[in-house]
């Protein structure tokens, strides 16, 4: 590890300490006589609960997220790639995707749910998770690579042309690669809205154990501890999905941080 590593690993360890320490000190202050609970209660609670308890809530709400996270990116790569093909369609898929991202989420899982219904056994994934996950990433991907599709070099995308080649060696060979960084860039921002969508699908109904199930029970509870071990579980796994994808994009596309592969 370089200095500027251990600096920056220095400085995000005294940062957080920071930030923990203001939290405690508001939690037995400020909003003494809120439902705030401190670090330490959250600890307690999170120990109380045991592993098995998140490992068997957070399970089922990743593997949604992970398959409506796939379908959803697949879906929006292949109407990226048609756009490239066909610019003719290029108004109603980027009208297609400015729709499935204004309409709000929460005012479409009642009538997801009565079409696709939930889980259908205790363990399966529930359909309206899913979908509500591959609609969370559909606009940011789609946008993401068709800007990375249209930030190829004209003057290679005319060597492709005047060596024969036509408009699908133009996207396998110059526009792919090009739009590389960008598609990566999105689905790091994807991977964290997939999880927030199942999370959303999972509050409906329909499922007897989730990320969503668990916090009704600990909101209806009063259960502060255990909803806030919860909500952290929520960022622990989005950001190791953030920062995984991240360092997938830096494999992947090396020359996109000025190293060669």
């Amino acid at each position: 590890m370089t200095t500027e590593s251990r600096r920056a690993v220095l400085h995000g360890a005294l940062g957080l300490g920071g930030l923990v320490a203001v939290w405690a000190l508001l939690a037995r202050t400020v909003f003494a006589e809120k439902a705030i609970p401190t670090p330490w209660g959250v600890l307690s609670g999170f120990a109380d609960d045991g592993i098995a308890f998140y490992i068997a809530n957070f399970s089922g709400t990743v593997k949604e997220a992970a398959i409506g996270f796939f379908w959803g990116n697949l879906i929006a790569l292949a109407l990226a790639a048609v756009v490239l093909l066909v610019p003719l369609f290029e108004k109603v898929i980027t009208q297609i995707a400015v729709i499935s991202y204004c309409v709000p989420i929460v005012a479409i899982v009642p009538i997801l749910y009565i079409i696709l219904g939930g889980a259908e056994s205790p363990g399966d994934a529930s359909p309206t998770a899913v979908v509500l996950a591959a609609i969370s990433v559909f606009f940011t991907t789609v946008v993401g690579a068709v800007l990375g599709f249209r930030s190829a070099d004209t003057t290679s995308l005319d060597v492709v042309s005047v060596y024969g080649g036509g408009r699908w060696k133009q996207m396998s060979k110059v526009q792919l690669m090009s739009a590389l960084p960008y598609i990566v860039s999105a689905l790091q921002v994807a991977a964290p809205a997939a999880f927030l969508g199942a999370i959303l699908g999972e509050y409906i109904g329909g499922v007897d154990r989730g990320v969503g199930p668990a916090l009704i029970n600990a909101q209806q509870n009063l259960d502060v501890e255990r909803a806030w071990g919860l909500m952290f579980g929520c960022a622990l796994v989005a950001g190791a999905a953030y920062v995984l994808l991240g360092l997938l994009g830096r494999v992947v596309t090396p020359w996109s941080t000025g190293r060669t592969a």
